[in-house]
């Protein structure tokens, strides 16, 4: 369990979950922050991705809230992306954001903005 106190929790986190997943990370699991993402191609498949994600936690003594949980999802949002079994899409509020994006006034501004629309 994380203090709220301890300095760079979220690093320490990541870095946490990266060790105790690695022998599947990219394979059906992805940690960003405090996010663990499980998914899979089939309903079968992904209740034993889930049992291995949840056994691994148990093992390390690690406990998830359930309440902010969400399990058995046909698509979610993660990092800017709509993920879905049919495949990762730009989440369109960020490409509205882009369209709808104010009038370019200094150098800060047009970095900002070109660093949003390259990376989506």
């Amino acid at each position: 369990m994380l203090s709220f106190g301890f300095t760079n929790a979220p690093a320490f986190f990541m870095d946490l979950m990266i060790r105790i997943f690695k022998s599947f990370p990219d394979k059906f699991v992805v940690v960003f922050i405090d996010d663990i993402l499980v998914y899979s191609k089939t309903r079968t498949e992904h209740a034993n991705h889930l049992q291995m994600v949840l056994k691994t936690l148990k093992e390390q003594k690690l406990y998830a809230k359930l309440k902010k949980c969400e399990f058995w999802l046909e698509e979610v949002q993660f990092l800017g992306h709509i993920v879905t079994k049919g495949g990762i899409l730009v989440d369109p509020a960020k490409t509205e954001a882009i369209v709808n994006w104010s009038r370019l006034t200094n150098v800060s501004e047009v970095r900002s903005f070109l660093g949003m629309a390259g990376y989506h």
